[in-house]
């Protein structure tokens, strides 16, 4: 396929016979083909525009650069593997406690820029060494601990910044968007997280109609009297225009505090990427290595100009799944959608006045279905918590991570939160290892490569894991 931009009609284009798949190569019509293209734009919607809200970044650049790193993929990966790239929601604790120690948003870039290249890197190794070294070097045991405690680490950020702005909202969209998650089926489900925002937007809005302005803290700060839903900046934005950019800053204590989510995104696309190969019944080992490289690179990109990292999206899995349209050419038409929501400024204000309520009320699920993460990665990889090889290192950064515990190394330099407790893991495990008697080795690190790697889980939570 060259760089994957060329691809043949499916049938006559139109609706494709029952039963029938359309391939990566093929597409339908171009009017359907942008249809698709809408829907998986709107798959990915949601997460791709809480998240640099939630991590203090332009949502107008994220969804922009989303759509450029979804092309560098397509390109990288020659149309082998369709996947939308989207603003990763791991990063959002890390931001949250870049901020909490004084960096601003330069800063938080410049720490996922460097991100971008270990997992570009990682990506290299992939390539040349095989996905074994994945799991020799992070075992279950140790993704699923630093998965929880990256996710769990943010339960601060919801209780003392977004909540108190205005409880009853966030509990009324909390229980929304609870019964939207497990009620809803099909593409409707997949979009949950944007019917609850959509939900939280109705509901300030009625509130603000019924009682008036509310007395509550704004963003951690005292408390002020606030409309809960103020569009004041939507009407002074301009319909069309370029969204903010800036350049990233260094620095080593934020760099430590974003490392560790490098191995969430490993597994992230490791699983991605198995899930992807079993429906195109194309398997894509020999593209794991690209996958994650061209990940790592355009989250470069991104960050480079001020915007947030991305990764593969599972939303858009699920639309593939739902639909058996695996056509690149809908994710090129997507990426295109993107690029013109980027350019309208007027999209970012609406998204920026989303209430602090709203978003008390989608942060409590979602970062614990983070933090959960963590927990299904240990059982799709049957770690065996009895084993106290698994058990005290696991326990120890956790506990590490939520609580925010701190080592200080100099007067002006400390390690604490999520870069300790990963560090504490990985280090505490490797350590133990080597230390411990034979029968708590119950497996070498070292196994059959690709096929026992994914064995024992991606840790992506899209359900398509298979432990043996």
């Amino acid at each position: 396929m060259g760089l994957g931009v060329g691809w043949t009609l499916h049938g006559d284009g139109r609706t494709p016979a029952p039963g029938a798949v359309v391939r990566p190569e093929e597409r339908l019509s171009w009017p359907r083909t942008a249809g698709l293209g809408a829907q998986h734009v709107v798959a990915m919607f949601g997460a791709s525009f809480v998240a640099p809200v939630l991590m203090g970044l332009d949502p107008n650049l994220a969804i922009m650069m989303s759509g450029v790193a979804t092309v560098i993929f397509l390109l990288a990966t020659r149309g082998r593997v369709p996947s939308y790239l989207g603003c990763s929601l791991s990063f959002v604790g890390v931001a949250a406690a870049i901020r909490a120690s004084g960096g601003d948003s330069a800063v938080v870039t410049g720490a996922v820029f460097v991100v971008g290249v270990a997992l570009f890197l990682a990506g290299l190794a992939v390539q040349r060494f095989g996905a074994r070294i994945i799991h020799a070097a992070m075992p279950p045991v140790v993704t699923g601990a630093v998965v929880m405690l990256i996710g769990f680490n943010l339960a601060p950020v919801t209780a003392s910044t977004y909540w108190p702005q205005d409880q009853w909202t966030a509990l009324l969209t909390m229980l929304f968007t609870g019964a939207a998650v497990v009620c809803l089926r099909g593409f409707w489900s997949r979009i949950a997280i944007f019917l609850g925002l959509l939900f939280g937007y109705g509901i300030s809005w009625i509130f603000d109609l019924l009682f008036g302005r509310i007395h509550s803290t704004v963003g951690g700060e005292a408390a002020v009297d606030h409309w809960r839903l103020d569009l004041s900046a939507v009407g002074k934005a301009d319909w069309i225009g370029l969204p903010s950019f800036h350049a990233p800053a260094f620095e080593w204590s934020a760099i430590l505090i974003a490392l560790p989510v490098v191995i969430a995104l490993i597994a992230e696309n490791a699983g991605h990427i198995k899930a992807v190969g079993e429906m195109t019944g194309d398997p894509l080992d020999d593209k794991l290595g690209t996958a994650i490289a061209a990940d790592g690179a355009a989250s470069m990109l991104s960050t480079a100009v001020g915007g947030p990292p991305n990764t593969t999206y599972s939303e858009n899995i699920g639309v593939m799944a739902a639909t058996r349209v695996y056509s690149t050419a809908a994710y090129w038409a997507a990426a295109g959608f993107a690029l013109l929501f980027g350019l309208c400024p007027k999209f970012g204000a609406i998204v920026a006045a989303i209430p602090g309520g709203v978003l008390g009320g989608i942060t409590v699920i979602l970062y614990g279905m983070i933090g959960l993460l963590g927990a299904q990665i240990w059982i799709t990889g049957r770690v065996d918590l009895r084993n106290p090889l698994n058990l005290v290192p696991a326990a120890a950064g956790i506990i590490i991570g939520i609580g925010g515990v701190k080592l200080q190394i100099t007067d002006t330099f400390e390690l604490g939160g999520i870069a300790l407790g990963t560090i504490v893991v990985i280090t505490g495990y490797h350590a133990l290892r080597y230390l411990a008697p034979a029968h708590l080795k119950l497996e070498p690190l070292l196994d059959e490569g690709t096929s026992g790697y994914d064995d024992y889980g991606n840790g992506s939570g899209d359900g398509q894991d298979k432990p043996r």
